[in-house]
């Protein structure tokens, strides 16, 4: 099975392409490519299919679970297939719906994620309430990006203890399929320092819808106007809700292309 290693500011992919030679992706291989020891290592692994546009992509979480939508490893995996093809522009399709995606220039890579879900069975919490506000501790905005999102704005993103903050965070009851969590600090007009826990994952240096959550949730809660940059700790991510859907832009890195062997399959049963 040949994959290439890509990030985009630091949050981390195993990419396969299935295009010409499909492939079947268990939880155990997931797991196993995922280990950072015993393994490749990664944030998600994004699997590349045919599909009705230029491509349909498939996302897995660190511990076996899927996701319907992955922001960063859409950008790096839109950037592949603009440099294969020499596109500038491209409809790809996921699990969370259509998404398209557009050479922004120096380098830079958009794609638009699609309109937020604010609505609470949309995201989907456990019951009626105003996503606006949650009752918990702190008052964070539940946002859907295709995945849940729980965002709270603190005083000192840095002072917050994100290890601890985020496990017991990820399954509160209010979130029956768990949640990505965000600490977020409003530290200019228009700008956010933002730090982040990812469900089936854990800490990661940057997470594309979890930045797209987080600018919804701030323009929302008029703290921001829709267009932000947003500082996490992996680099710099520029996020516009438009009319048409959360552009989110940013640099991509694709780091380096293998092949995982026979014997290291076999492993993982």
């Amino acid at each position: 099975m040949t994959f290439m290693k890509m990030h985009g500011l630091g949050n981390d992919f195993v990419v396969v392409d299935a295009r010409l030679h499909p492939v079947r992706i268990t939880g155990a291989l997931a797991r196993g490519i995922a280990h950072r020891h015993l393994g490749v290592g990664f944030d998600q692994l994004a699997v590349i299919e045919p599909g009705k546009g230029d491509a349909h992509l498939v996302f897995y979480n660190a511990d076996g679970s899927t996701s319907a939508a992955c922001g960063n490893a859409t950008r790096c995996i839109a950037r592949h297939l603009m440099d294969e093809t020499g596109k500038t522009e491209l409809h790809l399709t996921t699990d969370r719906g259509d998404l398209y995606a557009r050479d922004a220039g120096d380098g830079l890579t958009s794609v638009n994620m699609g309109a937020p879900q604010l609505l609470w069975h949309e995201i989907p919490l456990a019951e009626e309430m105003d996503t606006l506000e949650l009752p918990i501790e702190g008052g964070p905005t539940a946002t859907g990006m295709g995945n849940p999102h729980c965002t709270f704005f603190v005083a000192d993103a840095e002072a917050i203890p994100l290890a601890e903050f985020g496990a017991r965070y990820e399954h509160h009851p209010l979130y029956p399929q768990r949640t990505n969590l965000q600490v977020a600090q409003i530290t200019g007009p228009d700008r956010i320092r933002m730090r982040v826990w990812e469900r089936g994952v854990g800490i990661t240096l940057a997470s594309g819808s979890s930045s797209c959550a987080t600018a919804v949730a701030a323009a929302r809660r008029g703290l921001t106007g829709r267009k932000v940059q947003i500082d996490l700790d992996g680099g710099t991510i520029w996020i516009d809700w438009r009319e048409d859907g959360v552009w989110m832009t940013g640099p991509t890195m694709h780091v380096f292309s293998a092949t995982l062997t026979p014997e290291f399959l076999a492993s993982l049963g």
